[in-house]
């Protein structure tokens, strides 16, 4: 192959990067625009602060997600983490009567605590992998809040417990003013700190990070034990949402929130993705479920399209791979 050819090849693999890379965001304009077309009723100002507003719980359990997927691992707990902190919160508050930020603040401890068990299960139990650990800790976290509740959901809770989850401020939702603010820090976290660039370093070769001399096994506790408090934090969101802590809460976060750290450029090879991506990918998945619903799409149609929109992210990070790797063997 002449030279010529070989800087050919690597022009049309980095535009191939670079389409990749802004994919998630022209995919998130074309979806804006054809609903605002379809939708007189998309583009008001009610419904983008309902959007926003409904964005809030995935984009907070998402952006600890992505954390695990850095590593090439996964949470599969993340849905029964919310619902045993929140049924543990709420417990506190009604049950025991403590403070209510007392009683937050120990909702917020739980989901650290479970999360924390997880990447112990993981480093000193050495299961084979995090889907292991996580799917066992996503069924017992799920019974125990069945049995702390009695099966029942636990309401009735002052406007204080309610706020980070209902209120407005100079007519943003609160909960999303939470979200920017979370993932200013994620990204900074990331990008500026030693630790975040141990995670990113773990997720590309685990070996050779172990080589470098990076506490690998403190880097994934670290990284479940945040995952598990962000799942608690969306809790809290929720329950000021809905005015309730019930045990069958969150049965589908998981998913939703893997599928938005896929769609917005994370890849289950681990090393790579970033904050801003997972923002594109949560704005995605809630405004395409939104644009549904202002067209009247039955719940069956709306499963199948995200369905489809999460394999062809999927298909997407396979493509990217095998480009990163054609350009590695050219280089």
């Amino acid at each position: 192959m002449g030279e010529k050819s070989v800087n050919g090849l690597i022009k049309k693999i980095s535009n191939k990067e670079t389409v990749y890379k802004f994919g998630s965001l022209l995919g998130l304009v074309i979806i804006c625009v054809i609903l605002s077309v379809t939708s007189p009723e998309f583009l008001t100002s009610r419904n983008l602060m309902n959007v926003l507003r409904q964005c809030t719980i995935n984009a907070l359990i998402a952006v600890g997600m992505l954390l695990p997927i850095l590593t090439a691992g996964i949470d599969l707990s993340v849905g029964s983490m919310l619902a045993l902190s929140t049924c543990f919160t709420g417990i506190a508050l009604n049950s025991w009567g403590v403070n209510p930020l007392v009683g937050i603040l120990l909702g917020l401890l739980m989901g650290g605590f479970l999360g924390l068990l997880n990447g112990l299960m993981l480093t000193k139990m050495h299961l084979p992998h995090p889907f292991i650990s996580t799917l066992g800790m996503k069924n017992i976290a799920r019974g125990i809040a069945l049995i702390i509740t009695a099966a029942s959901p636990i309401s009735g809770f002052s406007s204080s417990v309610q706020f980070l989850g209902s209120a407005n401020l100079f007519g943003m939702p609160v909960s999303f003013i939470l979200v920017i603010f979370v993932f200013i820090i994620f990204s900074i976290f990331l990008n500026r700190t030693a630790q975040g660039k141990y995670i990113y370093a773990v997720g590309s070769n685990k070996e050779a990070a172990r080589l470098s001399g990076i506490n690998v096994d403190k880097t994934l506790i670290l990284v479940y034990t945040i995952c598990g408090f962000m799942a608690a934090l969306a809790g809290i969101v929720l329950i000021g949402r809905v005015n309730s802590a019930a045990p069958l809460s969150g049965l589908d976060y998981d998913l939703d929130a893997i599928a938005a750290c896929i769609i917005g450029g994370a890849s289950f090879m681990g090393g790579k993705g970033n904050v801003s991506g997972v923002m594109i990918g949560v704005l995605i998945m809630a405004v395409l479920r939104n644009g549904l619903n202002l067209l009247g799409v039955s719940p069956d149609v709306q499963n199948v399209a995200v369905g489809s929109v999460i394999i062809i992210a999927v298909y997407v990070d396979v493509l990217r791979a095998r480009a990163s790797k054609k350009a590695k063997l050219v280089s």
